[in-house]
């Protein structure tokens, strides 16, 4: 495909982790853009050759952070860089899942477990790798600062379970934020919740997966405000990925909708070789998966050293 097929502007790779690093280098060295899955790779090694390839060849790389494309985490972002807020106090992000909450590894494995239960194919740590990366980006993205240090308790919740299915940390982001991140596949009855918050001087905002349509607003002695998608007061990074009228909810599959938009405009403009809209590179790219792996690294590296504070590589 990538020798000769006419046309071809861009490949999505969502093949197991640990063929990330082949399968992009292919796409990148026959000239094409990258749409990839995340994890970006395994190893921070690796994820760093992809990001300086992507770099070197000049091509758009996007990284599937989903969740980083619903508005309202549009419209968080936009309010924190704004200063809404104030100067940032601390940062909390949870993303528990129950898939795993029983011993899939007793029964019939399906072909996607069957690779995520096989360490030398989905990486050193599954829940990491899984979701760890995407509450990581989510903390990155809408805070604007990135994780400086933190102390990991890593392992697994399942008894005789041989892949990480839990992770709990304390974070120091950038300018001594104080920040906190749990994350699980092994929590019975948790359905995809994700939970973010952002705390100021001012006050803090509050974004929940179960109501992703709407952003809660706290400002400090006066009353609470709830942003809804499509709702006045949408500032125009979150507005432009609204696709349909307010009170008809929107989710993932329009996050990936307005993931893969954002990409295409960033590829049209580079064909074209005039600047993209600014508000169109909003996606994650290499670099952020680069991020992702620095913090995994970190984090691992934390737990065999018993928790103790461990240094993310910027």
């Amino acid at each position: 495909m990538c020798a000769g097929e006419p046309g071809l502007d861009a490949v999505a790779v969502m093949t197991p982790n640990h063929r990330h690093f082949d399968d992009c280098r292919t796409v990148l060295e026959a000239g094409l853009h990258v749409v990839c899955d995340k994890p970006l790779t395994n190893t921070l090694e690796e994820a760093c050759a992809l990001a300086a390839l992507a770099a070197a060849r000049g091509r758009i790389f996007c990284l599937t952070h989903a969740y980083a494309a619903y508005p309202m985490i549009r419209q968080a972002r936009a309010m924190v860089a704004a200063g809404t807020l104030g100067a940032l106090r601390a940062v909390q992000v949870e993303y528990l899942q129950a898939g795993m909450s029983q011993r899939v590894e007793d029964g019939p494995l399906t072909a996607k477990l069957r690779w995520k239960l096989d360490t030398a194919q989905s990486g050193p740590s599954l829940v990491l790798g899984d979701i760890g990366t995407h509450a990581e980006q989510l903390l990155r993205f809408v805070s604007g600062r990135r994780i400086a240090r933190l102390s990991a308790d890593l392992g697994a919740v399942v008894p005789e379970r041989k892949v990480q299915d839990w992770g709990a940390f304390l974070l120091r982001m950038e300018g001594e934020v104080h920040g906190t991140m749990t994350v699980s596949q092994a929590l019975a009855g948790a359905e995809n919740a994700i939970t973010l918050r952002v705390f100021g001087e001012r006050g803090h905002l509050e974004w929940t997966h179960a109501r992703s349509n709407f952003l809660t607003f706290a400002p400090h002695g006066e009353p609470v405000r709830t942003f809804s998608r499509g709702g006045p007061g949408m500032l125009p990074a979150a507005a432009r990925l609204v696709r349909i009228p307010a009170g008809h909810p929107e989710g993932l599959l329009e996050g990936f909708a307005n993931l893969y938009r954002d990409a295409a405009e960033a590829m049209a403009a580079a064909a074209l070789g005039v600047p993209a809209d600014p508000a169109a590179l909003d996606f994650a790219t290499a670099e952020d998966g680069v991020a992702g792996l620095a913090f995994m690294a970190a984090a691992i590296a934390s737990q065999a050293a018993g928790g103790a504070w461990t240094e993310v590589q910027p």
